[in-house]
């Protein structure tokens, strides 16, 4: 696979198509059984509460995951990241009832680089706070 998109196509300011992403407890079970992840905090409400948590969060490398779905979909292949990284600004909370959480991710081309490549900025939010700080992601497109 290849971006799909045009290196020559894109300017800076280009807007990303924003996404969102439900999270529910059972997300979260899913994802620590693939991940190995059994950390508590991700799944037992009462102990994440008692280490000074409002309820159980989701794993921030699940929503770094979600988060940088917006760039490899619009580019058309994953593997055109050739750069990821973000702070973990907030935990993504996660409550015990049929809704859980949304995140919403957001992105604009900030920066044109030589060899092809993009640098993306991406902003993530779940109610209403920023949850990843100095999100960013270079991608070499076609």
């Amino acid at each position: 696979m290849t971006a799909k998109i045009a290196y020559a196509e894109v300017e800076v300011g280009t807007e990303l198509p924003a996404q969102t992403f439900p999270v529910t407890r059972a997300t979260l079970v899913r994802y620590a059984g693939a991940s190995g992840d059994f950390n508590p905090i991700h799944w037992n409400e009462k102990f994440a509460r008692e280490v000074g948590l409002p309820d159980v969060i989701a794993h921030g490398m699940f929503t770094m995951a979600q988060a940088i779905r917006v760039v490899t979909d619009w580019a058309g292949d994953p593997a055109a990241v050739v750069e990821y990284g973000v702070r973990f600004t907030k935990p993504v909370v996660v409550p015990n009832d049929d809704e859980g959480a949304v995140i919403e991710v957001s992105a604009k081309v900030a920066a044109k680089l030589d060899d092809q490549r993009v640098r993306v900025d991406l902003t993530a939010t779940s109610a209403g706070q920023k949850v990843l700080g100095m999100s960013r992601a270079v991608v070499r497109l076609a």
